[in-house]
């Protein structure tokens, strides 16, 4: 019988380290509350569709609304112009969509990409049940995927953080890379979930494709999406570190990291990438909250929610 993998910081998590993020909760305005909102609002609801409000009334229709809201029965019945109003939803499904593959079981810097991904899901995943939202969620790894589906409970999310915890410590250098397992994993989310769903996306930087593009593109017209791709610093840069052996499964390659034509090729792929996901999120018209294992997560996000926050005018 094998022996339990026993969690090691920065390499593996333990259930208690995700538990133990929802106290980092209060650091970071993820979600509005009645006294705050956060930046990340106005983005997820830019557009009227209907998705992430609820219908709230019908008034007079007054100078200024916005002629789209003209509720047309009720003004037809009435022969006065009236208009609908809306309230941003307080509880809807959120969906963690998060990865566990053996190519986030990697960092050089403060953790394994697969340990902030961990992370990065703990947190939103509290803060969002703190928001009185329902939580669940999809963890997916090379050969398999795990759901659970989104309720208003502290038991649900903690099912989502064990199943998360059970994949990460699994993981090793020496397991198949599935095929195409972010794409049926987007597949999957685009069954089961209702339109008005926020979609957080916490996958590997390097897993965007033509096919999950169009994935992510389909999802988009009916939810909502919060894109965070993850990355290393070695992913963008190879340092000159002379001549490099890898080895897989038999496989070899050699890289002579001296070549300074190979590193600007190497470093020009991972900018290609990260571009690749910007224009990708402009043109969703989604939030894109890229994160490295370079730097702390929740420090990370505040970077982010702070540039995203509109300019006071001079």
């Amino acid at each position: 019988m094998q022996a339990p993998i026993v969690a090691e910081p920065g390499i593996r998590v333990s259930l208690a380290e995700l538990i133990e993020m929802r106290h980092r909760v209060r650091e970071v305005q993820l979600f509005s509350t009645p006294a705050r909102r956060s930046p990340l609002i106005g983005l997820h609801h830019s557009k009227l569709r209907g998705r992430g409000v609820d219908f709230d009334q019908v008034r007079v229709y007054q100078a200024g609304d916005d002629v789209r809201t003209i509720d047309w029965r009720v003004t037809a019945r009435t022969q006065e112009p009236h208009t609908k109003l809306f309230h941003e939803e307080r509880e809807r499904p959120i969906f963690i969509l998060v990865e566990q593959s053996q190519r986030l079981f990697f960092g050089s810097g403060l953790v394994f990409k697969s340990v902030l991904a961990a992370q990065a899901a703990a947190l939103i995943g509290w803060a969002a049940l703190g928001h009185n939202d329902r939580v669940g969620g999809l963890v997916f790894g090379d050969n398999e995927h795990h759901e659970i589906k989104p309720r208003r409970s502290k038991h649900s999310l903690l099912q989502l953080l064990n199943r998360l915890v059970r994949v990460n410590q699994a993981l090793h250098t020496e397991a198949q890379p599935g095929r195409d397992a972010f794409g049926l994993a987007l597949r999957r989310a685009r069954e089961v979930l209702r339109p008005g769903s926020l979609v957080i996306v916490l996958c590997d930087e390097r897993a965007l494709t033509e096919s999950t593009e169009q994935q992510l593109s389909l999802l988009a017209r009916h939810t909502d999406l919060l894109l965070l791709p993850l990355s290393d610093p070695l992913d963008h840069a190879l340092p000159a570190a002379g001549l490099l052996q890898f080895t897989e499964r038999g496989a070899q390659l050699e890289l002579d990291t001296h070549s300074i034509e190979l590193r600007q090729a190497y470093h020009a792929q991972g900018e290609a990438r990260r571009t690749h996901w910007q224009l990708l999120a402009q043109k969703l018209g989604v939030p894109l909250l890229p994160l490295s294992t370079q730097g702390e997560m929740v420090e990370q996000l505040l970077d982010h929610l702070n540039a995203q926050r509109p300019r006071k005018q001079q």
